[in-house]
């Protein structure tokens, strides 16, 4: 297989995100758009084969408004092309690959040419940008290096925006908190639940997680609420602030937050198109309205993706740091992660947004689903805080049901359980054990 339709060489450069017109970046999103069209279905067998039975082609793509007329791409598919059945380039051309973890069966498969991982630096560089950091600062990646997209992805933008990177990984919580005394970094690159552990992991050797050099946490790779943004700043003295990726687009550095406004991150749409959708009808929604986040890459070459259900819930709102890119709000959910608790639809970070409200329990807490007779039950188990008597949590443990109750609709157990008795996480933390 050839590359029937190479790219000029500056065709799938960046722009400056901070002053393109509006307009032109429209321009620019439908030129990417045919592109990136015509080499799926020139280049990928699933394509073709997804265009024809919807028939549509590529020539059929005229105008923005004009992507409603493709397929969806799910991961169904991704895993149906096990392992390079995606790839449009030769494998010859390919410089790197990257696979999701397969817990819940096939994993699915990523490719990266030389060209998509320079954008890859360059828009991870942006990011952290935006975030706050600068060249030569000092940045403590601690997500999971190997096939996950997180570690290498992070790795590459620090350096490529001039930054020295410390590149911890995941675990070691408590060596993670030693080389953040001795390193004395400047910003810190992890999921949310993880810094959590870590300023655990701090204090736990008798050191105060405000006392450290960390001013900026660039945190993903979870859902997490506002609530759990203004905890884990009391804590750690940081700005806190939110980047968005998952491997099937590219990995970290989709979009990401400005810490001047830290109100969602921006979408880079001059290398992603956004779109929101009803995830049981898959019609389009307007921005401003919750719906399913669904996006298409504009400029990778071994690994496009055109209209891919990320099973992420959110809006989308205009830019506002970076005008002419619209924003996404916090995931709240994914369409997969929802439970329904007799017949109440409810998702972890509700239950989160009513933990951190409530100042004598802890973020450490898991949902554990079961069945009671004909009924579905749930737990919450939370860890009590370790400065508190043990009864003050319990009163608060009653507080956090009555607010389930009043705040979603049904009713939960509360369970408070000892210091530590919880898993911590290395990485993505698991809210939800089902035992049904």
């Amino acid at each position: 297989m050839t590359l029937t339709t190479a790219p000029r060489p500056d065709f799938l450069a960046s722009v400056d995100p901070t002053g393109i017109p509006l307009d032109r970046l429209r321009a620019l999103q439908l030129e990417r758009l045919q592109w990136t069209v015509r080499h799926a279905y020139d280049n990928v067998e699933l394509y073709r084969r997804k265009f024809d039975e919807a028939g549509v082609r590529p020539d059929d793509i005229r105008a923005l408004d004009d992507i409603r007329l493709l397929p969806f791409t799910t991961k169904a598919d991704l895993r149906e092309t096990y392992p390079f059945g995606m790839f449009a380039v030769p494998m010859a051309d390919v410089r790197r690959i990257h696979a999701s973890s397969g817990t819940t069966g096939r994993p699915t498969v990523v490719g990266y040419t030389a060209g998509d991982l320079d954008r890859w630096a360059d828009l991870v560089a942006r990011s952290l940008s935006a975030a706050g950091l600068r060249a030569g600062d000092r940045v403590h990646n601690a997500y999971g290096y190997g096939l996950f997209t997180g570690g290498l992805g992070a790795h590459a933008g620090i350096e490529r925006l001039g930054a020295t990177v410390i590149p911890m990984s995941g675990g070691q919580t408590a060596r993670q908190a030693q080389l953040i005394q001795d390193f004395e970094p400047d910003a810190i690159l992890c999921t949310p639940s993880y810094l959590l552990t870590i300023a655990d992991a701090l204090e736990a050797a008798g050191v105060d997680p405000r006392s450290t050099s960390l001013r900026v946490a660039v945190l993903g790779a979870e859902p997490w609420t506002n609530e759990m943004r203004r905890e884990i700043e009391r804590r750690l003295d940081l700005t806190a602030v939110d980047i968005y990726g998952l491997s099937e687009v590219m990995g970290p550095g989709v979009a990401s937050e400005s810490s001047l406004t830290k109100d969602g991150p921006h979408v880079w749409e001059d290398h992603f198109l956004p779109e929101t959708i009803d995830g049981d009808t898959g019609a389009p929604v307007a921005d401003g309205e919750l719906g399913e986040l669904v996006f298409t890459s504009l400029t990778k070459e071994a690994f496009p993706v055109i209209r891919y259900r990320t099973r992420d819930l959110t809006r989308l709102r205009p830019g506002t740091a970076f005008p002419a890119m619209r924003r996404i709000e916090k995931i709240t959910g994914r369409n997969d992660d929802m439970i329904i608790l007799r017949g109440v639809n409810l998702f972890p970070t509700q239950i989160e947004e009513i933990v951190m409200g409530i100042e004598t329990l802890t973020p450490h807490f898991v949902l554990e689903l079961r069945r009671e007779g004909r009924m579905d039950a749930m737990t919450v188990r939370i860890e009590r805080h370790p400065a508190l008597e043990r009864e003050v949590c319990e009163a608060a443990g009653v507080v956090l049901r009555q607010r389930i109750k009043v705040l979603i609709g049904t009713s939960v157990d509360v369970r408070v359980e000892e210091p530590g008795a919880l898993p911590r996480s290395e990485g993505k933390y698991k809210r939800v054990y089902d035992l049904r």
